[in-house]
């Protein structure tokens, strides 16, 4: 079986997480389908919109535990996992310039949750859960864990979700803002896939640098930010998308974007 499913329909590149019977735990083999299906992304001009999911009952439980071995003699090093396999397809997903769609179906734990937050637009089923599960066995969040959840919940829930490891529905992860939107389980694959497609159709190359403009913006000044704004406007006012939209706005009829 494999352990990511990939397929490419209307310009969305559709992810889905597959070991099921271990609730899409990460082991070598899911991380480099990851790889693979970003490296994709990244070179083929015909996806515009990727959408993540997960298979079964549960999104991702985070790292599979049992490919640790804890009877080996002398300390366990983690940070050069994080380093070869983790760390470089967090920065991935965040330099890709095409918008990330994630459909959290169920469970997302530990290196699950924050590889979701790691994503651009989060959706999550009304069952689906958030949970900083690190500390239960001794750890600190990573994935960006203590990067995303103090700058989208706050210091004080961030704080708490972490040291706790208390489970964060899905109800009250949408009321403190850590993502989109939270709907029905039934609604979950029709909402994501509507939004993937219209994003797939959209002004791809705006929405890459719309996506580089906010995440650029939680180390700038204003002034940084209002020149870069000014800069990415620039480049994009060159495009043939910016003359499209503008033209279809005056003729009222619907814009054919090519992402350019």
């Amino acid at each position: 079986m494999e352990p990511v499913l990939v397929s490419i329909e209307a310009g969305v590149q559709r992810i889905t997480l597959n070991r099921p019977d271990k609730l899409n735990a990460f082991d070598p083999a899911l991380r480099k389908g990851l790889a693979d299906a970003m490296a994709r992304a990244e070179s083929d001009d015909a996806i515009r919109c990727l959408l993540v999911s997960g298979a079964g009952r549960g999104f991702c439980a985070g790292q599979d535990l049992t490919e640790r071995d804890m009877k080996a003699a002398g300390p366990i090093d983690l940070g050069s996992g994080l380093d070869i396999a983790y760390n470089p397809l967090i920065k991935r997903m965040r330099a890709l310039p095409k918008p990330i769609v994630c459909a959290v179906n169920g469970v997302a734990a530990g290196a699950g949750a924050n590889f979701a937050l790691a994503c651009d637009i989060v959706l999550a089923a009304r069952s689906a859960s958030f949970i900083q599960a690190f500390v239960k066995i001794g750890l600190v969040p990573d994935c960006g864990g203590t990067y995303f959840l103090p700058r989208l919940a706050g210091t004080q829930r961030a704080m708490a979700l972490a040291m706790t490891g208390e489970r964060l529905s899905a109800e009250d992860a949408e009321r403190w803002g850590l993502i989109w939107k939270c709907v029905d389980d039934a609604q979950l694959k029709i909402e994501s896939e509507k939004i993937s497609v219209a994003l797939a159709s959209g002004p791809t190359r705006s929405l890459g640098l719309i996506k580089k403009a906010i995440y650029a913006s939680a180390g700038n000044t204003l002034a940084e930010q209002l020149d870069l704004e000014r800069d990415l406007q620039r480049e994009i006012g060159k495009g043939p998308d910016y003359r499209e939209g503008v033209t279809t706005f005056l003729e009222k009829r619907k814009p054919a974007f090519k992402g350019q």
